[in-house]
């Protein structure tokens, strides 16, 4: 382990943020930590939350762990949110009403739920005469954000009768907007009606049953000694909201969350990079450590890359907290050419010129060792 990784790995005084650039080892300390508080006797397997945003990653994390540690270690709780979600709402789901043998739904599934109980709906601009399933799959999309969002139906419904409107135009938006707040409680309610929940459904239920059952949110919060959360700015409202009712500031809790703002992929889906930085303003006695020593590239390639981001200032971590996201390469070999630009007249000529290059190196390298990303 380098300087950043070891102080993290031992850093043990209450809630940590680690900001790992892409290739300085997030994964390889996470696991690194989870030994740690083993090892130490901190806490049992079954005390420890690992939270990813991937089953993949969660299966990676366990693979690593399973080799490094001792015959027996199966309690730990290692999982993406969804799963974590889910595995609660089976056992203490029907404290809020929800179904206990409930069916998880695909999202094409939630299309045909829908078509089906269209006309229980209110619907009249969402559901116009000459195509009356125009709107169908957006819809569900809007349910799904609101939930990520973790804004409730009641919550929706209440927000439009605060709106007023000043003219014609307002007016009709209010309208619309009340067609959909109340198509998200019936859609809701329908789903409990049959005994089913979307994965939107599962992290937004838990949050209300943590919410509205203290005792069961006492008994998960006296369980969890430690928690460790991967990705962290993928992560969306909700989770977020989960997170912070789990792991209370107050509690100065053993928090650890990991994240990048250059390498947020899901703002599509709801994610929120603004989460990284109000986990700083939300838990003011954080330790921030930032991971710079990159394991994967040249530094030809990280100080181009650098350059690039930088143009993203001042709305990057690094301008907002105040630290380094200079990555420093661990590969002592460095570069010039690593890096080519070369811009073609047509499609044809950059075939060609991609193939060529491949050919002149294969003596150096097999063709396995090349990637080729094309945009469309």
């Amino acid at each position: 382990m380098n300087k950043e990784q070891k102080k993290a790995v031992k850093y043990n005084k209450g809630p940590l943020l680690i900001i790992a650039g892409p290739g300085t080892g997030k994964t390889f300390v996470i696991v690194e930590k989870i030994k740690s508080i083993l090892n130490r006797r901190l806490a049992k397997p079954e005390e420890i939350l690992a939270l990813t945003f991937t089953e993949k990653a969660a299966f990676e994390m366990e693979e690593r762990l399973d080799k490094e540690l001792p015959y027996g270690y199966f309690q730990m709780w290692i999982s993406t949110f969804h799963s974590f979600a889910q595995k609660i709402l089976k056992e203490e789901g029907n404290q809020i009403g929800l179904p206990i043998n409930f069916r998880l739904i695909t999202t094409a599934e939630a299309i045909m739920f829908l078509r089906k109980n269209l006309f229980i709906f209110n619907l009249d601009y969402y559901r116009p005469l000459g195509n009356p399933e125009k709107f169908i799959e957006a819809l569900i999309n809007h349910f799904s954000r609101l939930k990520e969002e973790n804004i409730s139906p009641k919550d929706y419904i209440k927000w439009i009768k605060n709106k007023k409107s000043k003219n014609e135009e307002e007016k009709i938006e209010i309208k619309k907007n009340n067609e959909l707040a109340e198509a998200f409680f019936i859609y809701q309610k329908l789903k409990l009606k049959e005994g089913i929940l979307e994965f939107s459904d599962l992290v937004y239920y838990l949050f209300i049953l943590f919410k509205n059952r203290p005792n069961i949110l006492k008994k998960y919060q006296k369980q969890f000694k430690y928690a460790l959360i991967d990705e962290f700015q993928d992560t969306n409202i909700v989770q977020y909201d989960l997170i912070k009712i789990l792991f209370p500031q107050k509690n100065n809790p053993f928090l650890t969350v990991v994240g990048d703002d250059s390498q947020a992929i899901y703002k599509f889906r709801g994610a929120s990079v603004s989460n990284i930085l109000n986990f700083m303003k939300d838990y003011p006695q954080a330790k921030l450590i930032s991971l710079i020593r990159n394991y994967r590239s040249n530094q030809t390639i990280l100080d181009f890359s650098y350059r690039l981001i930088k143009n993203n200032d001042p709305d990057t971590l690094e301008a907002k907290l105040k630290i380094s996201k200079n990555l420093i390469a661990k590969k002592k070999v460095d570069n010039k050419t690593a890096l080519n630009f070369y811009l073609a007249n047509k499609v044809e000529d950059e075939a060609d010129f991609v193939a060529k290059k491949i050919f002149s190196l294969k003596e150096k390298y097999s063709f396995s060792d090349f990637a080729l990303l094309i945009r469309a």
